[in-house]
Order: C-alpha cells, then sequence, then structure tokens
C-alpha cells in the first residue's frame, strides 16, 4: 500500500548532448588523449631525442673539428648544423607520434575506439595531426635549448623559423597517419621509416651545404621536400639559404595540402581500417 506522505521521485532521463556542425569537444579529447600518450613516455618520446641528437653533434664535431671550413662564410660548422639537427629530431618524433598510433591501435584491434564516436574523417585527421605537431614542436624546442648549451643560437628571421617548424611537423605528421593506415604490420612501418623517411632527412643538406654536392646529386636535392623544410628553418637561424629562401614556402604549403587529401580520403573510405 502507497505511502501518501512520501513524496513522488521523478527523474529525468538523460538528454544526448548536441553536437553541431564539428565535435569540437570530441576531436580535443581524441587530441589530448594523444598529446597525453607521448608525455607519459617523456624519457623516450622528448628525452631521448636530445640525446641521440646531441650525440650526431658530438661526432661531427670531434671528427671534423672545430676548425673545419665553414659551409657559410663567417658561421661555423656547429652554427650551420645546429638547425639542421633540430629539423631532423622534429620530423622524425612527428612522424613516430602518429604513425606508431595508428598502427598500434590497428594491431590491437582498438582503432574501432576512435572510428566509431561522432568524429568525422576531418575531425580525426584534425586531432591525429595536430598531436603529432604538438609532440615535433616540444622535442624542437628541448633539442634546440640543449644545444644553445654548445652552439651560439642566433635568431634572423623568426617569421621562417615558425612556419617552417610548423609546416615540417604537420607534413610528416600526415605522412604518419597515411604510412599507419597503409601498413598492416610493424614491418611496414620499419621499411616506410628506413627507406624513406631517414634516407630523405639525411640527403637533404642536413649535416651540408648542397653547393658541394656533385650537379647532379644537387638536382636530387632539389626535387626533396624534405630539402625545402630545412633549408627555410636554417635561414631563419642563419640567414643562410641553399636555395631561394620563399621557394620553400609554396613546397612545404603544397606538400601539407596533397597529405591532407590523401589522409582525409583514405580515412573516408575506411581504406584498411574498416572490415
Amino acid at each position: 500500500m502507497r505511502d501518501d506522505g512520501a513524496r513522488a521521485t521523478h527523474f529525468t532521463a538523460p538528454q544526448p548532448r548536441a553536437i553541431g556542425a564539428v565535435n569540437w569537444r570530441g576531436a580535443w579529447e581524441l587530441y589530448l588523449k594523444e598529446v597525453r600518450r607521448f608525455l607519459k613516455v617523456y624519457m623516450q618520446t622528448v628525452m631521448a631525442p636530445i640525446v641521440t641528437t646531441l650525440i650526431f653533434l658530438a661526432i661531427f664535431v670531434l671528427a671534423l673539428g672545430r676548425d673545419v671550413t665553414p659551409h657559410v662564410p663567417g658561421v661555423s660548422f656547429m652554427e650551420f648544423l645546429a638547425p639542421g639537427l633540430v629539423m631532423m629530431a622534429m620530423v622524425q618524433n612527428a612522424f613516430a607520434n602518429t604513425s606508431s598510433s595508428v598502427i598500434i591501435s590497428k594491431v590491437q584491434g582498438n582503432i574501432v575506439d576512435v572510428l566509431m564516436p561522432p568524429l568525422s574523417s576531418v575531425e580525426i585527421l584534425t586531432a591525429y595531426a595536430l598531436a603529432g605537431v604538438s609532440r615535433g614542436l616540444v622535442v624542437g624546442v628541448a633539442v634546440l635549448a640543449a644545444i644553445a648549451v654548445f652552439v651560439p643560437i642566433h635568431i634572423h628571421n623568426v617569421g621562417f623559423i615558425l612556419f617552417h617548424a610548423f609546416g615540417a611537423s604537420l607534413m610528416l605528421s600526415l605522412l604518419g597517419i597515411i604510412a599507419g593506415i597503409w601498413a598492416d604490420k610493424f614491418d611496414h612501418m620499419a621499411a616506410v621509416t628506413n627507406f624513406i623517411i631517414t634516407p630523405l632527412s639525411f640527403l637533404s643538406g642536413t649535416f651540408y651545404s648542397i653547393d658541394r654536392l656533385p650537379e647532379n646529386f644537387q638536382l636530387f636535392a632539389h626535387i626533396n621536400p624534405f630539402f625545402y623544410m630545412i633549408d627555410g628553418f636554417r635561414y631563419g637561424f642563419i640567414g643562410h639559404e641553399d636555395a631561394l629562401a620563399t621557394a620553400g614556402l609554396p613546397v612545404v604549403l603544397g606538400a601539407n595540402v596533397v597529405l591532407l587529401a590523401a589522409g582525409y580520403a583514405m580515412l573516408k573510405s575506411g581504406y584498411k581500417l574498416k572490415a
């Protein structure tokens, strides 16, 4: 028998959250998840690149000596080398962040946790790409700070530094997403790193001026997009350019547009992501 003195309790069913045209909250949470993922293991993702870069710097200085003929008049070899090493660390880590996240999710079978929520292909691509950029920039700042202890750092054009740092990190972050979607296993990812990323990084003028290369090799360097992002980044520090400094701007922009379109198409179609 019902007690008339008891108060009736009314429960309101939870209402679905209105998302709108863009799921800003969902994209932000996915971005934060990816950032927290690499910050949680900072010894591996941030500190290790610092040590590796300093070892590169020490090897070149010890092997070639401080009195090596400068690549650029008035600029020491260490000052010439430093921006290239910083850029190499940034792009390799931007690539590693997105490629490892996607391939691990695919291998472990939890990529569905990203595909099932109400996130569009653009939102997923943006969150992953910006997380990769964030790791690249964090590593770049950390490596630059460590190198500055041993090498005098000069700023010639801060705009070129910021543009190429962001643009190059975005380029490799997007390339990492594409490679992660394409790869079926870790061996495939290792092949991309060993046969594409590493050769293009080392043959892009990171350690030398391409003016010293034979003519045929100079032609190869000029069709390597990695050369333009390193050359523009170095120009921002020392004011020297192996190519026209502004030539790198459309190359980096164009490469990012192409990679954005390719990444979007792969996510939209579910290529190697949906059974």
